[in-house]
């Protein structure tokens, strides 16, 4: 690959990059460069990562000299007063498809043929939108058309999104469905090198590594940690389009903010109350827990829950707030499913992509998990058990993601999900609001079996 392509639409430290392509005094003519940290108005800023330079006084550097460094972009390596940023400008230089670059011949259903119109007015006009969509809609399926559209039209388009997980699940889909378009997969453990590609799924913090490369950007869960309310992450976005570029965010649990701006008009929107095979969202059931001393021993009621589960050949995810607990609650399980076929994962689990594919393929009866499998993961046929629901992790978008990952397929649409709780806090009422919510109004659209 030549050493232009690498540099197209990209932002990156003159130092890494030379030191990997060694560019030639000719080849740097034509790059664009600037000072990695500048200074405005006394105050210094990381141009990679828009934050303000928190090091309050130089240090050795490996310039010889002594450097500032920004700490808030560290994980995609050091940024030092000294470092030169570089790119050159995206050139859109990508072989036409010939009918067409989309290749998926699934049905949608008239709410997804709708929205997937709208996006695509959206994308040729270069605009912003918002599509809310309930967990399950098929959001990934309304977006198949817009793409398409623009990769004809020669657009360079990314999908970002914020967990790795949702960068492996969506990957074979988009092969899938664009199978003659060059696709990158960009996460920080990946193995594969950067290569110049026309369609680009990202997590949201390799957007750092761009700069105006991107005619359309699509944004899921834009609700969801890391990216909610990040201003680093925002920046990144912002700077990894280009000037003349749409914009399409993905959620199923906007924030009040958002709605307000929905509802003002003040950005277009595709609302979707209700799943493509028109069956109601799951409900969640409440359900008490005796202490939280007790769930370390399997709480009885969860117990016998999840028994009747197994002997009904029913399939599970059992939600748990964190690593410690969640090992404390497998070494019970252990014993009291031993004749059973079970996991755990959790985001520093280096099998967890493994895991998640056993579940997938029915080779796990239940897999228990932190949050890291509450967005963006989809399990055809399973219930959802959700343990110490009342823990401060489980905000009320966390607990609608999780009670949406029951009910997803055509097939399996009643999945059950039951909280577990010692009290009812405010994320438990407001998920359960939510989801009635949009029941009745998917009801009142006449979207519902």
């Amino acid at each position: 690959m030549s050493k232009d392509y690498l540099l197209y639409g990209r932002d990156l430290i003159f130092r890494e990059v030379h030191s990997a392509i060694q560019l030639t005094d000719r080849e740097l003519t034509s790059v664009n460069q600037r000072p990695a940290i500048s200074r405005i108005n006394g105050r210094y800023r990381c141009e990679r990562c828009g934050a303000a330079v928190r090091t309050k006084k130089p240090y050795p550097c490996i310039c010889g000299g002594n450097c500032l460094y920004c700490s808030d972009c560290l994980i995609l390596g050091k940024v030092r007063a000294c470092d030169t940023l570089i790119t050159l400008e995206e050139p859109n230089l990508f072989a036409p498809v010939h009918p067409a670059s989309l290749r998926w011949i699934g049905c949608l259903s008239e709410e997804q043929r709708n929205a997937s119109i709208e996006i695509s007015r959206t994308i040729h006009a270069n605009e912003e939108r918002v599509v809310w969509a309930v967990t399950g809609a098929g959001k990934t399926e309304m977006l198949f058309e817009g793409v398409g559209k623009a990769l004809d039209a020669n657009k360079r388009v990314c999908i970002a999104t914020p967990r790795v997980d949702v960068c492996l699940e969506l990957a074979p889909r988009l092969r899938q469905a664009f199978p003659d378009t060059s696709l990158a997969v960009l996460y920080g453990s990946a193995e594969e090198k950067y290569t110049y590609t026309q369609l680009v799924i990202a997590t949201t913090h390799q957007l750092l590594r761009f700069k105006e490369a991107f005619d359309v950007l699509i944004i899921d869960e834009i609700d969801a940690f890391p990216f909610y309310l990040n201003d680093m992450l925002y920046y990144a976005a912002a700077k990894a389009i280009k000037q003349q570029s749409s914009t399409i965010y993905l959620t199923a649990t906007p924030d009040r903010l958002l709605k307000k701006r929905i509802k003002a008009k003040k950005i277009k929107a595709s609302i979707l109350p209700a799943r493509y095979h028109g069956h109601p969202l799951p409900v969640p059931s409440l359900a008490r827990l005796s202490s939280h001393a007790s769930l370390k021993k399997i709480d009885s009621n969860c117990y016998q829950h999840m028994q009747e589960l197994l002997n009904q050949k029913k399939r599970f995810l059992v939600f748990i707030p964190t690593i410690q607990l969640m090992e404390d609650v497998m070494k019970k399980l252990v014993i009291l499913f031993s004749q059973f076929s079970f996991d755990s994962v959790h985001s520093k689990d280096s099998q967890r992509k493994e895991k998640v594919s056993k579940m997938r393929l029915g080779q796990y009866d239940f897999l228990v998990t932190t949050t890291i499998l509450e967005r963006g993961v989809t399990l055809s046929g399973i219930d959802v058990i959700v343990l110490m629901a009342e823990h401060r992790v489980y905000t009320e978008a966390a607990l609608v993601q999780i009670a949406g990952r029951a009910g997803r397929s055509k097939e399996y649409p009643n999945g059950e999900v039951t909280f577990y709780c010692t009290n009812l806090t405010r994320g438990i009422k407001g998920a359960v609001r939510e989801i009635k919510e949009m029941n009745r109004l998917a009801s009142r659209k006449g979207l519902l079996k």
